[in-house]
């Protein structure tokens, strides 16, 4: 029994292209396959193929079985092709390291730009601190805290080094951190011109970024000064970047850098390889960079996992310069004693499946579980989960007021497709709440329709995973807009026949979920295993929730999702 691969028809034509430029020489079909397999690579999301997951192996494709010579086989047959080039040498389509990664071209660049720049600010010192100043401020924002708190220490490396990586689970204090870091630096700026520069790879995780900043620094014990010089401003990664019309080119590169001291990323796990390179490489020479994020959530949608490289490399290792770079929080200072959410997301990060289902099945701390019903049965199962979750907001008196309430409860799935994914799920919550009395869903604009923006639009500044309302406007006689938070708190409205592409929203996807946070979450797996359901997707659903979650499962399908751990290849060496 060999390994069967679906080839995609990009994979095909890709690895058809490739072939005919060699066609100098002669080409085997397995060389044709293994190009095949490095474009499937970035597909499925990693930056590389790695040939040592190939030695010796059997590849079923359709009904052809191809034999695959050990590692050293493999290596001298891509060696031998004028299409395969080598770390140094003359540019070709694909790229083999010392390490047998075989690189689409593109994707090595982007790996050696960002390794370079990285480790480049990583062996930087920040130079001319004052360090009494620095230790009083210390003193003061971080205040009954021992020698080795890791917020403090977080706080050291940030100001201390170019590069800082904040790691920690929803709820570590890795904004509460960040925010007394700017205090921090502002208070070392006598001048107060330190520009600093926040963003979040999606406009949701930079609104909520925005508004917790603005709760947590009218706190800091720090100066009126200090306080309104902290930003009040956090932007999508593109916007920062600035978007060019008609063009994958953004307006900041190296040949432009960003006119900031200090650049905050919020959400770094979610920021794809390319997007991550782009960023590093139009930062200035002596520009500070902090990215924030969880390591254990799920990586990019596009091909990449550059945070969780760097804490596993960094972190991982005694001689990486990266390791003084980077702090893992791990007190959580959100959930109550008592809470099973803390425990049930650790156990399902460590793999322990018997221990996650034992706990779930427990019923206490916020977490349960259920067996997955089946089609037939879950529109019944569902509806005083649903009705209980949704009222709330369906009944608001105001925009702002549901689409806060909104946020109380949400239905999570892994799949888009089938009764189990988002489209058939946001079906059944219709269904029920339209028979419920709450609402009318005639015409695909019905009052208190929750929208998912589904495209980036700059124009509009909507952007993918963008969450909104429609709801009476009071302002145009009560007819009905979307609304969607503003970056200052409050409520933007649009007509809805204007809206970019968009689906309803009662349930979305895991991944969607990201940089998103609820009061209650139902995860709903589907009854089959799929490569998609990981602990990562499981974590990430899991770690929405602030008060509780439930999830509705076949045993057998949840064990084997907490056992499967992503695996991205790269090459990167930190």
């Amino acid at each position: 029994m060999g390994i069967e691969y679906q080839e995609r028809a990009i994979d095909r034509h890709f690895a058809a292209f490739i072939c005919c430029q060699a066609a100098a020489c002669e080409v085997s079909d397995l060389f044709r396959l293994l190009v095949s397999l490095a474009s499937s690579a970035i597909g499925k999301g990693s930056s590389c193929l790695n040939l040592a997951d190939l030695d010796g192996e059997t590849i079923v494709v359709g009904k052809r079985e191809f034999f695959l010579p050990r590692f050293e086989g493999l290596v001298k047959l891509l060696k031998d092709s004028p299409t395969v080039g080598l770390p140094g040498g003359p540019p070709c389509p694909l790229v083999l390291d010392g390490s047998g990664h075989l690189y689409l071209y593109r994707y090595w660049q982007y790996e050696q730009e960002l390794a370079r720049r990285i480790l480049q600010k990583a062996g930087a010192a920040s130079p001319n601190l004052d360090e009494n100043l620095l230790l009083h401020g210390l003193a003061r924002l971080f205040p009954g805290r021992g020698e080795l708190d890791r917020q403090k220490e977080a706080a050291l490396v940030a100001l201390h080094r170019q590069f800082c990586v904040i790691s920690g689970a929803p709820g570590t204090g890795k904004t509460s951190t960040v925010v007394r870091i700017l205090a921090l630096l502002l208070e070392q700026d006598k001048s107060q011109r330190q520009r600093i520069a926040m963003a979040a790879p999606t406009g949701k995780a930079a609104a909520r970024l925005k508004t917790s900043i603005n709760d947590i620094k009218h706190s800091l014990d720090c100066s009126y000064e200090v306080k309104a010089s902290i930003p009040d401003d956090v932007v999508t990664i593109h916007r920062l970047l600035g978007t060019l019309s008609r063009s994958a080119r953004f307006r900041h590169s190296a040949g432009n850098p960003l006119p900031f001291d200090t650049v905050i990323i919020d959400e770094a796990s979610m920021v794809a390889l390319p997007m991550m390179s782009t960023l590093v490489t139009a930062l200035r020479p002596d520009a500070r960079l902090i990215l924030l994020g969880d390591s254990d959530q799920l990586a990019s949608v596009e091909p990449g996992s550059v945070f969780g490289d760097l804490c596993r490399t960094g972190a991982g290792s005694q001689v990486s310069p990266l390791r003084r770079s980077i702090v893992m929080l791990e007190k959580n200072y959100r959930f109550q004693a008592g809470s099973g959410i803390p425990e049930i997301s650790r156990v399902v990060n460590n793999g322990m499946e018997r221990d996650a289902l034992e706990l779930l099945k427990s019923g206490e701390g916020g977490v349960s579980w259920q067996k997955l019903l089946s089609r037939e049965e879950l529109q019944n199962a569902l509806a005083n989960k649903v009705v209980e979750g949704y009222r709330g907001y369906l009944e608001a008196e105001s925009a702002r007021e549901a689409l806060e309430q909104f946020d109380r409860f949400r239905v999570l799935c892994a799949l888009r497709e089938g009764p189990y994914g988002v489209s058939g799920l946001n079906r059944t919550v219709e269904n029920i709440l339209a028979h419920e009395g709450l609402i009318s869903t005639k015409g695909a604009f019905y009052l208190g329709r929750p929208l998912m923006i589904t495209v980036n639009n700059h124009a509009m500044q909507l952007f993918n995973g963008d969450t909104g309302i429609l709801f009476p406007d009071p302002e145009n006689g009560g007819e009905l807009r979307a609304f969607f938070p503003a970056p200052d708190g409050g409520v933007r409205t649009l007509v809805p026949e204007r809206l970019p592409l968009h689906e309803t929203a009662y349930a979305t996807t895991i991944h969607k979920s990201q940089g998103s946070e609820f009061g209650r979450v139902l995860m709903i797996l589907p009854p089959n295993d799929s490569e998609l359901l990981t602990r990562e997707l499981l974590y990430t659903g899991i770690t929405r929730a602030k008060e509780s979650v439930e999830i509705w499962a076949n045993e057998e399908v949840f064990c084997a999702a907490v056992r499967k751990k992503t695996k991205r290849n790269s090459g990167f060496t930190f």
